[in-house]
Order: structure tokens, then sequence, then C-alpha cells
């Protein structure tokens, strides 16, 4: 519950006004919905005894028939805004959950991002967030206002029936309905939960067929991946009608809730207009009230089923949260300056304490190519990492005179350009996969670079700029995709630039050219390189090997 509550509080952040005004229309509206039965059960019942005693024409019927009125509009009005309020104030609240999910994943460690798989982060930006709306909807603002209606309801109650039937109302409701909540989110936690994972299968298993569906059939397993799909979706089929099978036992045992309430409050009643307690109108008072308090109780059956499936959103869902923003410090720009300076470097191996690199220090000036050489597994691209701030360490790295662990992420990722192994490119055009939406780029710059990363008869050949390209660099080869990546850091103009095998994929004769084209275009920048190919260990001026 702890996770739910949490989730509530930023949900209730997003739009508190509306949401604080949503639940009074909800209090509002519970309470007209029990004054309103109890209020006509005893109309009802007053003008049939004033009938029978002979005092029909003289008995009140208009101001109680003008206030039944008066509670049945206003309680359709009520409903209407609270309806309004809520969905509204949730809705806003779940466009916000998004953004903070989504911040966190860009917020999150190097090795963190490169664990998560698109289909996973679609699911919980999608499902999982969605999952969350009954939070507020049907958790906390409808509990927040059944116990505040009956809260009233008691003490008006009280005041015209006295505490037995008061008290028979009020306890049956709230202790009966905490303990078929109980019940409920015990009985169905597995199912949901099951139910969920199921949900989590078929869309994770039906975006991985749809994204590597070209491969799939060229090795002849689309077909295996298809059913898998649909195994998936038929598990979650059978869990869904237990579900439903699980919220008409909830609704069942809310209704005999209901019976039992209404059922002691008569009795009760009775009792007390035999001992001349109260008039016989006021018995059916009671009665009604407890019928129309069974409202309160009402979003319980949907509730209960759904409990396991919100509580398991969100854990996942906070667990990917950014944490809260440190208060911002006065805008300072520090000095730009192409000097690396790395002193008593120590690395580890990720989510280990084993040291992979230990009190490496070197430095890096301006103008000037360092290749790190060493087998495979050595830590050249973990140093590249904490160079690049994606990455704890010990020791000290300096860019100029300024740490880099004190630089903010805008002002590093300006000085500081990083080429991993795997190349990011993402669904457009070329010249937007280029520009990456910095619109101070222009046709000169890109020629440049086009040329220096032997791009121009590539683009040539397939339209222009304007070549549409397909997720992660479909419809380019390793090699292109690698050297498109490159030009646009290129077009950055780094004080730093990492390359991690930056001609990978190249033959000779083209790598050697890129890489005197980098030099070209980045002469007073410096340039540190993890690499494997021996041209690239040539052009370099100085070796590390690890």
């Amino acid at each position: 519950m702890r996770d739910l509550f949490a989730i509530f509080l930023r949900l209730l952040r997003a739009n508190s006004w509306a949401m604080a005004r949503g639940w009074a229309l909800s209090l509002t509206v519970l309470v007209m919905g029990a004054a309103l039965l109890g209020l006509s059960g005893w109309f009802i019942v007053a003008a049939a005894a004033a009938g029978l005693i002979g005092m029909g024409s003289v008995f009140d019927v208009f101001r109680p028939s003008a206030m039944v009125r008066f509670l049945a509009l206003g309680r359709a009005a009520g409903r209407y805004g609270e309806r309004l309020l809520t969905h509204d104030a949730t809705l806003r609240g779940l466009e916000a959950l998004r953004a903070d999910v989504l911040r966190g994943y860009l917020g999150a460690g190097y090795r963190t991002m490169t664990r998560i798989r698109g289909a996973q982060a679609l699911n919980r930006l999608t499902a999982d967030v969605d999952a969350l709306d009954g939070v507020s909807l049907r958790l906390f603002l409808p509990v927040m206002a059944a116990l505040g209606t009956h809260a009233l309801v008691y003490l008006v109650l009280h005041w015209l029936l006295g505490g037995m039937i008061a008290a028979w109302i009020g306890l049956g409701y709230t202790l009966g309905g905490a303990l078929i909540l109980i019940w409920a989110a015990r009985t169905s936690a597995r199912v949901a939960r099951a139910r969920e994972e199921a949900a989590q299968s078929f869309r994770t298993g039906l975006i991985d067929m749809i994204r590597a569906r070209r491969d799939l059939a060229v090795y002849g397993r689309l077909a295996g991946q298809a059913v898998q799909v649909q195994a998936a979706q038929d598990l979650h089929d059978g869990f869904s009608q237990r579900q439903d099978a699980a919220e008409r036992r909830v609704g069942l045992t809310l209704n005999l809730l209901l019976q039992l309430v209404a059922a002691g409050a008569l009795g009760l009643g009775i009792a007390t207009v035999n001992a001349g307690g109260f008039a016989p109108s006021y018995a059916a008072l009671g009665f009604f009230a407890a019928l129309g308090l069974a409202e309160t109780i009402a979003p319980l059956r949907r509730l209960a089923p759904d409990l396991g499936r919100m509580r398991m959103a969100a854990t996942r869902v906070r667990g990917h949260l950014p944490g809260p923003e440190a208060p911002a410090s006065p805008a300072v720009t520090p000095p730009r300056s192409a000097q690396l300076t790395v002193s008593h470097l120590s690395l580890c191996r990720p989510d280990t304490a084993q040291p992979i690199i230990e009190d490496l220090s070197f430095d890096l000036g301006p103008g000037q190519w360092l290749a790190v050489t060493g087998a495979s597994g050595r830590g050249k691209s973990t140093l590249l990492l904490a160079l690049a701030g994606l990455m704890p360490f010990d020791g000290e790295i300096r860019l100029g005179q300024i740490p880099i662990a004190t630089l903010d992420e805008a002002s590093l990722r300006e000085r500081v350009a990083y080429l991993p192994q795997r190349s990011a490119l993402m669904a457009g055009t070329l010249r937007e996969n280029l520009c990456l939406g910095d619109d101070r780029i222009t046709d000169a710059d890109l020629d440049a670079v086009i040329d220096a990363c032997a791009l121009r008869e590539v683009i040539r050949l397939r339209g222009g700029l304007d070549m549409v390209i397909g997720p992660r660099g479909e419809g380019l080869s390793g090699g292109e995709a690698r050297r498109v990546t490159l030009a646009r850091l290129l077009l950055r103009r780094p004080d730093l630039l990492l390359l991690d095998e930056p001609t990978e994929g190249l033959d000779d004769a083209t790598a050697l050219h890129v890489l005197r084209e980098i030099r070209a275009i980045l002469p007073q920048s410096a340039i540190l390189s993890a690499s494997h190919k021996h041209v690239e260990v040539e052009i370099s001026d100085r070796v590390i090997i690890l």
C-alpha cells in the first residue's frame, strides 16, 4: 500500500485543487443519496400514517416533496461535476506520471539504460501507468468519501434515531466493507498478478515479433513466435475469466452485506417503535438510509479484483521514478577546454567490487589522439564510459581545471561526445538523425561531415538527406550506420571526442579516410579511442595498453 499511496500523492500534486473539489462533490453525492432514500422512506410512511388516522388533509407534503426533488437533482448534478473534476485531475496526473517515468529512464545510468528493452519500457509508460488510474478513481477518493459520508450520516442518525441504529449501520458497512476488501484482495491477488504477467508477456512478445519480423521470417521462426504470442493471449484470457468470477463473488458478498445491514436497521427500528422510542416513520428513515449508504461500498466490487494489478503497477512504476531534484544553483558557464587530465583512476566491473582498472593516470592535450588497446574485457569501453560521465569511478577526471563530476548534464554533453559500440539511430529521415532537432546546423556543416565520413555516395544513391531510415537504422548497413552516428557527433564540435572502435565494419582504406577527416574537422579537440584495428592505432599520437 505504500507504493499505491506514493502514486496517489503524485497524482494529487498534479492537480490538487481539482482533486479536492472532486472529493468534496463525491462526498456531497453520497450524503445526498443517503438523505434522498431516507427522506423518501420517511415521507411515504409518514404520509400513509397521516391518511390512516385522518390527518391527510393537514399533512405537509410540499416541503418534503420539494426536498426530495432538490436532493435528486442535486445528486445528479453533483455526480456529473465529480466525474468531470476527478477524471480530468486523474488524466492530468497520469500525464505528469508518464513524463516522470520517462525522465527516470533518461536519467538512469548507462548500464541500466542498455538493459532496458523497448517493449518493457513501452509497457511501463502505457499499460502500467494506465492501470494506476484506479488509484484515485476507485481507491483513495471513494474510500475517503465513503468514510466522510458514514461519519456525517452517523451523527445525523444518532441525533434522530439513537446510537444503536446509527452504530449498526456505520460499523456494519465500514467493518464489513473492510473485511470484504481484504478478503477479496488476498484471494484475487495471485490471479491479478498472473493476469498482468500474461498481459506483459503478450505485449512484449507482440512488439518483439513486429520489430524482428524480417529476421524471424528469414530463420523460419515467425510462425513459432506467433504461436507463443497467441499462447500468452490465451493465458491472459483464462486469468481474465477467473478475475471476472472473483468480481462476481465480491458483488454477491457486498449484496449480502447490504441485506444484513438493512435488515438489522429495520429490525432495530421496529423494536424501538414497539418500545415507544419513536414514530414508525423514523424506522423507515433508518432502513432507507441504510439502503442509500450501499452506494458507498459499491466501488469495492471493481476495486478488489484490480487491487493486485494496481499494486504491481505502482511498485514497477515507482521503481523507475526519478528522485527529488536538487535546488537549482545559479547558472555558471565554466570555461571550455580540451585538456583532459586523469589522476589515479580506478574502475570496477558493473554490479561487482572487482576492480577492472586500478590507479590509471594520463594527460591528453588539445589536438592529441590517444589510442587505448588491450584484450577484450580489459576495460577499454568501461574507461570511455567513465570519461563520458556515465559510470561511477574513484580518482579524478578533469576537463581543463573542472572535474567532470561537477559539470551539469547539459554542459558535460556540450563538451564531451561519446560514440559507443552500438549505433543509436531512430526512425526518420537521415537529416533528422544527423541534426537531432538542432536548427543551427547548416547544409554546409552537413556537407563537411558527410564527406568526412565517406557517406556522399551512399546518400546520393538513396535519395539524399531526406531518405527515410527505419528504427535502429534499418535500411543501412552496420558500417553505414556507424558512420552516420559518427557524423552526428562531429557536427557538435566537442572538446573531447570518445570513440569506441570507430571504424568497426569498415575496410582499411575507408577507415583511414574517416580517421584523417576526424582530425581535420576537429584539429583542437582531444580524441581518445578504444581500438582493436591497427589503422586506428597507427593514426594516434600515443597508445596505452590495458
